[in-house]
């Protein structure tokens, strides 16, 4: 028997701030927005694939958002042609029962919740999932609606920093009934495109982000107003609103939380410290 996983309060915290973040998501930009923001505080990844299967078990759609700089070759690998390595999990994990499952690299810490994926091991090892900076897409946590009437979703984290335990499996199922509508939503909207992966890409911003800009987004993901950080860098409230102007402009983005999922997306920002990783 599964022993009963107790949240404390800041988990709790957590998890109702990404289940509220996950409300809205009906485009893929809100998806990559919230995977490398709330998500990241609960269950840090590189890449989340979203499959959507029709009643056979076929992937029918794909939802891919990635923070990483992914390595040539390895989005395709992660959730091309009929899902890629997205989609081999999701086969195999049909055959049991609705629970999370893990995936790793390494076979010596196998668990029940390991053994389940593990014929696939082989195919993790030999993608050579890799990003730029050479960190291997181990560890894998997946998770998914089961049969349903006129299909299923399926989703898998890839590229955790740790190995996913029992906690994590829990949290993925709390998120899973806001990560199917999520990706029903998508769908219905017509955000995505049959049998066919949409990517929010993460490229290098268009010119170096300064000195200053990196200061000021450090403190609006502080939760600063723009007078609040104006004060604390000892400039205007204007000059900062015009320095988030230009940062919005360079990053392609059109406010203050987007901007600082971009910056951490392309590294210019390290993810917040993570009190539940510890």
């Amino acid at each position: 028997m599964d022993l009963p996983v107790i949240l404390s309060k800041l988990e709790q915290e957590y998890l109702l701030g990404a289940i509220e973040a996950a409300l809205p998501i009906d485009h893929p930009r809100r998806l990559f927005l919230w995977a490398q923001g709330q998500l990241q505080a609960v269950l840090p990844h590189q890449a989340l694939v979203c499959l959507q299967l029709d009643g056979d078990g076929q992937v029918c759609e794909v939802q891919c958002a990635y923070g990483a700089v992914l390595a040539r070759g390895a989005l395709e690998q992660l959730a091309g042609a009929d899902g890629g390595l997205a989609g081999q999990l999701a086969r195999l994990w049909r055959g049991g029962p609705a629970r999370p499952a893990i995936l790793e690299s390494d076979p010596s810490s196998d668990g029940p919740a390991s053994q389940r994926l593990a014929p696939l091991r082989p195919a993790l090892q030999a993608a050579r999932l890799h990003t730029t900076d050479d960190k291997l897409f181990a560890n894998v946590l997946v998770h998914g609606s089961g049969a349903l009437p006129g299909g299923a979703t399926f989703f898998a984290l890839f590229g955790m920093p740790f190995r996913p335990g029992p906690r994590h499996a829990y949290f993925l199922e709390l998120l899973l009934p806001h990560l199917h509508l999520a990706l029903l939503r998508m769908v219905v909207a017509g955000a995505t495109t049959a049998a066919d992966a949409v990517v929010m890409p993460v490229s290098a911003a268009p010119r170096p982000v300064s000195r200053r800009e990196m200061e000021i987004l450090q403190w609006v993901r502080e939760g600063k107003n723009n007078e609040e950080i104006g004060r604390i860098l000892g400039i205007s409230g204007w000059t900062v609103k015009n320095h988030l102007q230009r940062i919005y402009k360079t990053m392609g983005v059109s406010n203050r939380a987007q901007a600082v999922a971009r910056a951490i997306a392309l590294r210019l920002l390290a993810p917040a410290d993570n009190p539940l990783l510890h």
